[in-house]
């Protein structure tokens, strides 16, 4: 069974940093578009970024400038380094792995909190 499993959550202030990771397992990771999501109460869950398989990048507008998508193919991992946070930023986040419609996997979510 696929699964994805996220860690580096938690609560940090307002202009911290957080790095998210996804581990994956029983999928050929090299060939899926690896991306994170967030789904804030009350909104739906929307595009934070992507990475394709050959590496290249896409960001939410308003993420831009402070967050970076990477992979390590080797690892089987994706991670998603969070800089500047901002009390917008709070929400659930999920790792997506996506090959096409039939082969398209979520993370349980990893809540992220930025407050002071």
């Amino acid at each position: 069974q696929v699964q994805l499993v996220e860690s580096g959550g938690g609560l940090v202030q307002p202009g911290g940093s957080l790095r998210l990771s996804c581990a994956a397992s029983k999928i050929i990771f090299s060939t899926y578009i690896m991306g994170w999501y967030r789904q804030a109460p009350g909104k739906q869950r929307e595009k934070v970024a992507v990475i394709t398989s050959g590496g290249r990048t896409n960001y939410a507008d308003s993420v831009k400038g402070r967050f970076t998508i990477s992979r390590d193919n080797a690892k089987k991992t994706v991670y998603l380094q969070m800089d500047t946070l901002q009390t917008e930023d709070t929400a659930v986040y999920y790792c997506n792995a996506y090959f096409r419609a039939e082969y398209d996997y979520w993370g349980q979510g990893i809540q992220v909190t930025v407050s002071s």
